[in-house]
């Protein structure tokens, strides 16, 4: 891999990663695009890379947040942040259950043709335009939503958001777009659910980095001892991905959390839209 080509999904993972576009997706997308075909250690290192990236661009954007929970949660205080960590963990218990018993079969999803990746961006789009006509906007015209007025994110809330984020694993499916959008569905306050959603993918991404970071090491012996030849992935093509992904990452973040007080999901719906549907011709052979 180039340092360009890693500068290039470093970006789009920075991008992608907030915004309710799916990172899973456009990565495969542009590797599609750059002739990119990886495989062994090298390209799960890489991928770990960018993830952690992500990971420690949420913690900067949100330290003010961030850190009194860490505080509150490991000095057993029991106030409000304390509860709001409880509410995080019951969030990742789906994610979780999902990669411990269906990892192997939800990477058979990746590196395949376009045409699953249009159709989870199309479910996207309709998603997105669905939360935004159905409770974002009867908001802002002053109109209380059917049921009841915005809320604080519940336990019950946190569960259902957290399958919502097991869901979108699928390639094309985002994980931002379609928790903030479960969450506002459900009533709660889209600030709120915006912030929610960041900080919920934490821990699942650290973990997958633990669980990668051993697979690696499996890999490169069994590589090692086969004599296998694996694409290589130098020093500077990582520094640059990882760089790249944690500044855009940074800022993509700021932008979509003003983007979500605003109630702006709609136009992201419109790009998943038609970015799905040119994946679904292309993966036909349209063009």
């Amino acid at each position: 891999m180039e340092t360009l080509d890693a500068l290039i999904l470093g970006i789009v993972q920075g991008l992608a990663e907030y915004l309710p576009i799916s990172s899973s997706g456009h990565l495969e997308i542009f590797r599609e695009i750059l002739g990119l075909d990886l495989g062994g250690a090298k390209s799960l290192q890489f991928d770990v890379m960018l993830h952690v990236a992500t990971v420690l661009s949420t913690i900067v954007i949100l330290w003010r947040e961030f850190w009194p929970l860490c505080r509150s949660f490991f000095t057993f205080r029991r106030d409000a942040e304390f509860w709001y960590v409880c509410k995080i963990l019951v969030s990742c218990i789906p994610i979780g259950i999902v990669g411990v018993c269906f990892k192997e079969t939800i990477e058979t999803f990746f590196g395949q043709e376009l045409t699953l990746v249009g159709y989870c961006l199309c479910v996207t789009a309709a998603l997105l335009t669905f939360s935004y006509y159905f409770r974002t906007r009867p908001q802002q015209e002053g109109i209380v939503a059917p049921g009841r007025a915005p809320r604080d994110i519940t336990f019950v809330d946190a569960f259902v958001i957290g399958c919502a984020q097991a869901v979108a694993v699928l390639p094309g499916l985002s994980r931002s777009g379609t928790t903030i959008a479960t969450g506002i569905l459900i009533g709660d306050k889209r600030e709120k659910v915006a912030q929610f959603s960041f900080l919920m993918v934490i821990i699942p991404i650290l973990g997958e980095a633990i669980l990668d970071i051993k697979d690696i090491l499996g890999i490169e012996a069994v590589d090692t001892a086969a004599g296998a030849a694996t694409p290589e992935i130098g020093i500077g093509a990582l520094v640059a991905g990882f760089m790249a992904s944690f500044i855009v990452g940074c800022l993509a973040c700021k932008w979509m959390l003003s983007i979500v007080k605003k109630g702006k999901l709609v136009w992201f719906a419109v790009y998943c839209l038609v970015v799905g549907l040119i994946c679904i011709l292309k993966g036909y052979n349209v063009f």
